[in-house]
């Protein structure tokens, strides 16, 4: 087998200027693309680190330990985060997804969350703030975080099986520490719980059905993501994707499966539940069945640029703009100038790109932006 090249990008090095608009675009509340999507959705990395070394989104070869991570003067401070995501919520902002890199490995996360948790929608209700982990680190902190504001959590798991599970984090982290955090995350009342599962052919497909076999019925809702082509260091090749049509095909095997209206506008999961009521499960299938037409998220890096779309080249940078002593209502209108502009539908133009377009190289890493 011949061995795989992988292109190093930073794109941290590489940023769009966050141009203030002449006229002031008043925050209103319903922002629209050049695609009618509508904002409703911000993920912020609260940072670029992460203690596991999954093959598909931080492999070991180029994450090791002289990898050259963030400074910290280059983090985007909690005040910093709390005032973008209140000018966010001006433009229609619903919900809030903290991720990393892993986000509790940053520091006091609970004083952001804190932060977050007072702010409120244009009509008033609270944000509904999300946190994506790999669920190594909520045993010691599921109680805090609930009692700072955090609403629910997913739960990164991509087997069950100890030496499969241990293989794909290649840190030999063990599942039943993973197994212990959900539960204290239940136990902390931070739910309903999700728990993603990326399926790559040939290293974990073994695992859909004793996933799905163990989440059944515990209220647990399991997603099985598609091994996506996301940054340009995880050796993407399309014969490791396991179509989602192809697990549903397994659980089918298994279970009489019925198909669930979307729980939300901009669902990203196609939802499936059991016939006979013992919960449900979820298909992220954004190499085969691109849901781009109504997405309605940003992503904000932890450095401070905000990107359009996962898979992304270039990012818009908030950082410097919020740093220059920029007032509220140019910051605010600087980010409505940058949604104004997107039409970024990369999964559902995939199929159809030329090489030199479809090819991951420059592209954003999932462990700056999140996933």
């Amino acid at each position: 087998m011949s061995e795989r090249v992988i292109p190093v990008v930073d794109q941290r090095q590489r940023a769009l200027i966050a141009h203030v608009p002449a006229m002031p675009v008043p925050a209103v509340g319903h922002l629209l693309d050049r695609l009618h999507r509508p904002l409703r959705d911000l993920r912020i990395s609260v940072t670029d680190r992460c203690n596991f070394r999954c093959s598909y989104c931080m492999p070991k070869g180029v994450f090791d330990k002289n990898y050259p991570y963030l400074p910290q003067s280059d983090l985007l401070r909690f005040e910093e985060i709390e005032r973008l995501t209140r000018l966010f919520i001006g433009h229609g902002v619903q919900k809030i997804r903290l991720t990393g890199g892993e986000p509790l490995l940053r520091k006091h996360l609970e004083v952001l969350i804190d932060k977050l948790a007072v702010l409120r929608t244009r009509e008033g209700q609270a944000l509904d703030i999300t946190l994506t982990t790999n669920g190594s680190l909520l045993v010691q902190k599921a109680a805090t975080l609930k009692a700072a504001g955090l609403k629910r959590v997913t739960v990164s798991l991509d087997g069950l099986d100890d030496a499969v599970f241990r293989a794909m984090n290649d840190v030999d982290f063990p599942v039943a520490d993973v197994l212990a955090g959900i539960e204290a995350a239940h136990a902390a009342g931070l739910g309903p719980i999700k728990v993603n599962m990326v399926v790559k052919r040939g290293t974990n497909d073994d695992q859909i059905v004793p996933m799905a076999r163990h989440f059944r019925g515990t209220g647990v809702a399991l997603r099985f993501i598609e091994y996506m082509d996301v940054g340009a260091t995880n050796g993407w090749r399309m014969d490791e994707v396991l179509p989602s049509a192809e697990v549903l095909q397994r659980l089918q095997a298994q279970w009489t499966m019925v198909p669930l209206a979307p729980s939300a506008s901009g669902e990203t999961a196609q939802r499936w539940g059991y016939a006979d009521g013992q919960g449900e499960v979820g298909f992220i299938s954004s190499v085969t069945q691109a849901f781009c037409g109504d997405c309605n998220r940003a992503r904000l890096s932890t450095d401070g640029r905000l990107y359009l779309c996962l898979f992304a080249t270039q990012g818009h940078d908030l950082r410097q703009l919020i740093r220059s002593s920029a007032s509220d209502e140019a910051v605010s209108s600087a980010l409505a100038a940058i949604w104004q502009g997107r039409d970024d539908r990369y999964s559902a133009l995939r199929a159809s790109l030329p090489p030199e377009a479809s090819g991951s190289a420059g592209r954003v890493e999932m462990s700056y932006i999140g996933g």
